[in-house]
């Protein structure tokens, strides 16, 4: 509550106010920094001309600092972690520790934010976290620290900006990385049925499903499956399809595109092997890195570079590369959706300066030379650095890493505030298909209806 002062309180805190500004104040040097030019064109520029950042600082590494950190919903190891965040900021801030919070796995996000304030938070701006308030509006300290949102990729920027457009438009994050998808095939697999490798050359989806038959066999009582498109959530993004309709909050299943996707997965589903004897059909990372039993899967790269290597590190390796990832024939040229890896401030931080500030580093092209150097895409506008991916991750080298570069991903779609809670009726019609020889048309008509019935009953226990 906001208190009134009398008259004559007004006018000493004017009269401080005019002696301050007369005085000058201790003021602000401005300081020469190291930039980015804002067209992205990679050459260092020196911006001696940038202004200090305005209002009451409080300066990251001029004392000794704890700041959390909390990764809920995408991919990110405990060695990418270390690689990418802990080690850098401490390395530039001797005084700075990044400390990461790992609750048990069973423990969901919205427990984990109530029980603790974790400074620094690691998400896809989902709609879910969103509803928990975590979220630090960032508009106040973009605003303060001058910070030059010109050098973030606009298919990063503007998904997050479209995540709370009518929501006040706020900036609840800022980008880290750009998440592609790309086809990882498994070249032991490949030779042992003397197949030829995936090139460089885009794949429309029915070549890849023809190159699949050929590797979906069994073979001294291995069930080896040739293609793994990630079932409906995945495949569905190679359209950048909605699963509830933004407008009106019904399901948006009910669609030509979405028809097209439904039948090239049952096409998929179809092929004889692809469900084992033992009735498995959900394909998952684990058969692709540990059992080896799949031939190609099209996958997020997060979702495989970062496990791949604390796999490698644990003595196990085998004989992959990757390709571009397929698409439908009339949008060969794009991949599929770009998921936007984020960094925030929760809004309960006690030190939300200071953690501004190792966001401002993570976004400068030594951060995100880091990243990119390390197997994620750079979230900035410097094309120097993506000739850089994978450089320094031991499981990247020797692989065919310009590929993940190969087609423009598109921005991922606007994620409802129900798409979360309704995303297992996509597995439920998948299974269907797979398992129990649904038709297409079938499987939409009853996921449309199961997603309705969920939708209301979503808006009388979390509202809109």
């Amino acid at each position: 509550m906001k208190m009134r002062p009398n008259r004559t309180i007004n006018m000493l805190f004017v009269t401080a106010a005019l002696l301050t500004a007369c005085g000058g104040g201790s003021g602000s040097e401005i300081e020469k920094e190291q930039g980015t030019d804002q067209a992205g064109s990679g050459q260092i520029v020196e911006a001696s001309a940038k202004e200090e950042p305005s209002g009451n600082i409080k300066r990251l590494g001029d004392e000794k600092l704890t700041l959390t950190f909390y990764s809920s919903g995408p991919t990110f190891t405990d060695v990418e972690f270390k690689t990418m965040i802990a080690d850098p900021i401490h390395q530039k801030y001797p005084n700075v520790t990044i400390e990461r919070i790992s609750p048990a796995a069973t423990t969901t996000p919205e427990e984990v934010l109530s029980t603790q304030t974790p400074d620094i938070l690691f998400t896809s701006v989902s709609q879910r976290l969103i509803r928990t308030g975590a979220f630090e509006d960032l508009r106040g300290l973009i605003k303060k620290f001058n910070f030059d949102e010109s050098r973030l990729k606009p298919i990063a920027y503007n998904y997050i900006k479209d995540a709370t457009k009518g929501r006040g438009d706020q900036i609840y994050a800022l980008p880290f990385n750009v998440n592609q998808h790309i086809l990882y095939y498994n070249k032991d697999i490949f030779d042992k049925f003397g197949v030829p490798y995936p090139t460089e050359k885009q794949m429309t989806w029915e070549e890849a499903v023809e190159l699949g038959k050929q590797l979906t066999r069994t073979e001294n009582g291995v069930n080896y499956v040739g293609l793994v498109v990630d079932n409906l959530q995945g495949l569905g993004k190679s359209l950048g399809l909605p699963y509830v309709d933004r407008e009106t909050g019904q399901a948006a299943l009910d669609t030509p595109e979405w028809l097209r996707v439904f039948e090239l997965l049952k096409q998929i589903y179809e092929i004889p092997g692809y469900v084992a004897p033992d009735g498995t059909w959900n394909w998952t990372r684990d058969h692709f890195m540990k059992d080896q039993n799949i031939a190609m899967r099209a996958a997020w790269l997060a979702n495989m570079v970062g496990p791949l290597e604390e796999l490698r590190q644990q003595g196990v390796e085998f004989n992959w590369d990757i390709a571009p990832v397929p698409n439908f024939e009339d949008q060969l040229g794009t991949t599929r959706e770009a998921q936007i890896h984020s960094v925030s401030i929760n809004s309960q931080s006690k030190h939300k300066d200071e953690a501004f500030q190792v966001l401002e580093y993570l976004l400068s092209d030594e951060g995100q030379r880091t990243i990119a150097r390390n197997g994620r895409v750079p979230a900035i506008i410097n094309p120097e650095l993506e000739k850089e991916y994978g450089a320094d991750i031991p499981v990247l080298q020797g692989k065919t890493v310009q590929n993940v570069f190969v087609g423009t991903p598109i921005q991922e779609h606007y994620q409802h505030p129900y798409e979360a809670e309704i995303s297992i009726r996509l597995t439920e019609a998948a299974e269907g298909m797979a398992i129990h020889g649904l038709d297409v048309n079938s499987a939409i008509r009853q996921a449309t209806e199961a997603i309705n019935k969920d939708v209301e009953t979503l808006k009388t226990t979390i509202g809109q």
